[in-house]
């Protein structure tokens, strides 16, 4: 089984501050710290770290010195950069404040990143060749989709749907969700894509425990959401995650953690899930997305790794091994459905 990640990768260049930012104000803040970055390839780290599959990755870096930094990077993992292409011009930067709680405020210039709308050939193989696609939104939707129909009949596609902006245009949405098997959100994200409760509708207490983004009712939301896609996975921070597959509802706890820094954490849930996936044998034989219980044990085995994500600083030097994922587990009582 293996994964391949079609996404983005970035230098992350990250100042610490006493709170994250607010408009027109100006913090002192830490000596920058550089790391490497970007949701696709942290996604690709944590599905590496996994340990259970290989994994390649698909994207483009600049002609730069950080071009070559971020493909050593990669490599250094373990991961299979043969889709990894170097085009005129910078690679993709972040820039990030972390505040003392571990918040963050991410501000990306993408570079290299939104050069490609379509694969190149030799990406083209790299993705037929998958057993797990996985996607995110920081690079162009026309290249997400273009990898979502070149995977082969048997590969399912996990979409991470971040940034959530695309999916709040009803067309590009549409061709996003028709090609998408496992959908993951978070709180955010889902008030973006699930839109306002009804109007007079009173919020809804139960499945997600917690009311979402600008009043959004996430129980009423998720429903929404996943009547659109195959799966629906929601994650809600410290409040765990939700699995959706049609009217059923599976929920995983969160693991006890002391956010250092959030950075990276949702990337490391997606790629920690994606192996899973695999490694599970989701993927084999004819495309069908695994049955909840299986999508419910691979989120918790996520949600661990992102728990402790968020104890350490940077997001691919935070991504945890799958040893440690292994004890934090084993030391974990079991949920219940």
């Amino acid at each position: 089984m293996t994964v391949v990640v079609v996404g983005s990768v970035n230098t992350d260049l990250v100042a610490r501050v006493p709170h994250v930012p607010r408009p027109g104000e100006t913090l002192l803040g830490s000596d920058l710290a550089r790391h490497g970055g970007g949701k696709g390839a942290n996604q690709a780290v944590a599905a590496a770290r996994a340990g259970a599959v290989p994994v390649a990755f698909v994207g483009a870096v600049g002609s730069d010195p950080d071009g070559e930094a971020l493909r050593g990077a990669l490599v250094a993992d373990g991961i299979d950069t043969a889709g990894l292409v170097t085009v005129p011009g910078p690679s993709g930067m972040a820039l990030i404040t972390v505040a003392q709680d571990g918040e963050n405020a991410i501000v990306v210039a993408p570079g290299a990143n939104g050069a490609l709308s379509t694969l190149t050939d030799v990406q083209r193989r790299v993705v037929a060749a998958a057993d797990v696609v996985v996607a995110q939104l920081e690079v162009p939707v026309p290249l997400v989709l273009d990898a979502a129909r070149t995977r082969s009949d048997h590969a399912l596609l996990v979409l991470n749907a971040a940034p959530s902006a695309p999916l709040t245009d009803p067309g590009t949405a549409a061709d996003l969700l028709a090609v998408t098997d496992v959908l993951v959100l978070n709180e955010h994200e889902l008030a973006d894509v699930g839109g306002p409760s009804p109007a007079g509708s009173a919020g809804t207490a139960g499945t997600a425990g917690t009311a979402g983004k600008a009043g959004t009712d996430t129980p009423e939301a998720i429903a929404r959401v996943a009547d659109r896609v195959p799966a629906l996975i929601v994650t809600l921070g410290s409040d765990g995650a939700v699995i959706a597959v049609g009217d059923d509802r599976r929920r995983v706890p969160a693991f006890p953690a002391r956010a250092v820094d959030t950075t990276g954490a949702g990337d490391t849930f997606c790629g920690v899930l994606a192996a899973a996936l695999a490694g599970a044998g989701g993927g084999s034989g004819e495309r069908r997305v695994p049955p909840i219980d299986a999508l419910a044990q691979a989120a918790r085995a996520a949600s661990a790794a992102a728990a402790l994500a968020v104890g350490r600083v940077g997001a691919q030097a935070s991504v945890p091994t799958a040893a440690e994922v292994r004890d934090l587990l084993a030391g974990a009582p079991k949920e219940h459905a």
